[in-house]
């Protein structure tokens, strides 16, 4: 059928098996061909494919309320939806989220980005509808990696004890972003081959009701039995023993059976859990075989062999130079250990794990856990290193706090993907940590330049055993500038003047360090003398240097890729009024008090102004203009 012309999901109910199978086949196809143009996360989508048409089919969005976990398997359910014709522009600039998106449609309930959450929303969900006494069917899909997320256990243990309504698909790939860790994943791997659940209890219950209950021993006996026995052939148990009724495990891409099971579970009361088996890519090999989580989300690819399409760089990325310099220090100092949250291939670290495997530790979606995790492996003398994505240290707040900092143990944390990501959009943004982690007594937080600088950063932090450091780098590929044979400390709290000049300056760091260059060069053709800083420390700030500029009294640009509330700028302000300097000139530019949506990294800097030249603007707005003799307008 034309997938273009669907403008709801109502057209599913008169389809028959065949014809659901074929539009499986045309919507597999659909997404290769636009994904290898847009990019995307096709593995988790290719396979979902016939349980969101299941769903579909089976309830009545939106009245009946689906909460995709993550949202990175939600593609299907955008097409289903009426949004195919929109697939042109995913993830771009004002075009498609890809995510669910409130704004997008009114099939999309719940906006994600960070996994785990879908089931404490549902919980939400499903205790306001019983209070307004509507009847509508709460869905949440949550995969397997997600399910070992620590708030998704916290809401298993909740929705068990309510004995509420709710239906929990849990989508078992066997994969998150890359291959799951845990125990969990184990008890998982136990369900996957012990056939179908529900058929044993069945024959259980029924042996069960020919022994003869007569009271005393015997009875007691029998009941024993009845859980020993349950026990025994049973692994769905464990979902049991949380208060759910369990069926599965279903082969996630047959419609017999996912159509069958989910007619079952809308008929039975209280908490339901479909385990679901589905095969992460499934139609097209190349993701079919990914065993990594390469294809979990890519950037564009050539659909006959696979091949992602790349610009040809010479610098490293980033992940890659903190990772490998990390690795490299490694080798001659054994109390060095890393630990990733389920990001092993993102933050490059295969190789680390290769050379040491028994030193790295992929503890899965649980980033509280990964955090205080390193502090106790600090608190016993040990160097770990924590490559987290910003974004995801979010999650983590509370054990910086009360774990990390207020111990002030020795933790060296890798701050991935800091400042914006772009086609990721709002939930992944890196925007947020430096106003989150400079007010935290005891840590350090620096930002290099370059990547020269950057592995001498990685150098001073696993040098450094006065507390906890944190080093911030973002997304993509350094420079390309030669790197120094010999590693060097670089005193914490010190900034570095990249450009002298007496009319103005401009304190900034890591990726703002170009276009802050860029608009003084353009500036000085103007005669206008502009000095660039390179204030690399965040916290401490460089004290003596931004004394001897404001006694100096030359008006002040702070720049950043972060959020103006409460970051870098305001911490400058905050210095000032500290030591009486109460009438500076001074402005500051960086993200402002707004969510950053998906694009171009590129394009949002024009759509906030963070540019070379909002630079050269905001300079001649702080330099006094009849001294300077400049011509505005």
């Amino acid at each position: 059928m034309d997938l273009l012309s669907i403008e709801n999901p109502k057209f599913l109910k008169k389809f028959s098996i065949k014809e659901l199978e074929q539009l499986s086949a045309e919507i597999r196809q659909f997404l290769i061909e636009k994904l290898s143009v847009t990019g995307g996360h096709i593995g988790p989508n290719l396979g979902v494919v016939e349980l969101t048409i299941s769903l579909h089919k089976m309830f009545d969005s939106p009245k009946d309320k689906f909460i995709w976990d993550v949202g990175h398997q939600a593609y299907v359910h955008k097409i289903l939806t009426g949004r195919a014709k929109e697939f042109d522009t995913l993830r771009q600039y004002k075009g498609l989220s890809g995510f669910p998106k409130r704004s997008e449609s009114e099939h999309d309930v719940w906006e994600t980005g960070h996994s785990s959450t879908s089931l404490s929303a549902a919980m939400g969900m499903v205790i306001a509808r019983d209070l307004k006494g509507t009847d509508e069917y709460i869905v949440p899909i949550i995969g397997d990696g997600a399910l070992t997320g620590g708030m998704a256990l916290e809401a298993l243990n909740h929705i068990g004890h309510e004995q509420k309504d709710i239906i929990v698909v849990l989508n078992d790939n066997e994969m998150s972003i890359a291959p799951n860790v845990g125990a969990l994943h184990h008890i998982l791997g136990r369900l996957r081959t012990t056939g179908k659940y529900h058929w044993v209890k069945e024959e259980l219950e029924y042996l069960l009701k020919k022994i003869p209950a007569v009271g005393g021993k015997l009875a007691s006996t029998a009941e024993r039995l009845k859980d020993s026995l349950k026990y025994l052939f049973v692994s769905g148990m464990f979902f049991e023993e949380l208060g759910f009724t369990y069926f599965g495990p279903i082969d996630g891409h047959d419609f017999q059976a996912l159509m069958e099971n989910i007619s079952y579970a809308k008929k039975t009361k209280g908490p339901v859990l479909l385990h679901v088996i589905t095969k992460k890519g499934k139609g097209y090999l190349p993701a079919e075989k990914d065993k990594v989580g390469t294809w979990h989300g890519t950037g564009p690819y050539k659909i006959e062999t696979g091949d992602f399409v790349k610009p040809k760089i010479s610098a490293p990325s980033w992940s890659e130079l903190v990772s490998e310099t990390v690795r490299k220090l490694a080798r001659n100092d054994e109390r060095i250990v890393a630990i990733t949250p389920a990001m092993p291939v993102g933050s490059k670290l295969e190789k680390f794990r290769e050379e040491f495997p028994d030193r790295m530790f992929d503890v899965g979606i649980a980033e509280q856990h990964a955090v205080t995790l390193a502090g106790g492996l600090a608190a016993a003398n040990m160097k770990p290193f924590l490559a987290i994505y910003s974004t995801f240290l979010q999650r983590g707040y509370d054990q910086m706090v009360h774990d990390i900092c207020r111990q002030n143990l020795n933790v060296f944390f890798g701050i991935d993907r800091a400042g914006l990501v772009g086609a990721d959009g709002e939930t992944h943004q890196g925007v947020f940590d430096i106003a989150f982690l400079r007010h935290i007594p005891n840590i350090v937080l620096m930002m290099a330049k370059d990547e020269n600088e950057g592995q001498h950063m990685v150098y001073t932090a696993l040098k450094y055993d006065e507390g906890p450091i944190a080093l911030r780098y973002p997304r993509g590929t350094g420079l390309g500038v030669p790197l120094d044979p010999e590693l060097k400390e670089i005193p914490i709290g010190t900034w570095e003047v990249l450009l002298q000049g007496k009319d103005a300056v401009i304190l900034t760091f890591g990726t703002t360090i170009k276009m802050a260059l860029d608009a003084a060069k353009a500036l000085a053709k103007n005669n206008v003398s502009v000095r660039v800083v390179n204030a690399r420390f965040l916290k401490p700030l460089d004290e003596k240097m931004l004394l001897e500029i404001f006694n100096e009294g030359i008006p002040i640009l702070t720049v950043e890729e972060a959020v103006l509330e409460g970051g870098f700028g305001s911490s400058v302000l905050e210095f000032a009024e500290k030591h009486g300097f109460t009438n500076l000139t001074m402005k500051r530019m960086g993200i402002p008090d707004r969510f950053i949506e998906h694009g171009s990294v590129e394009k949002l800097l024009e759509e906030i102004g963070l540019t070379k030249e909002g630079i050269i603007k905001n300079v001649l707005e702080v330099i006094p203009k009849k001294e300077k003799g400049i011509k505005y307008g």
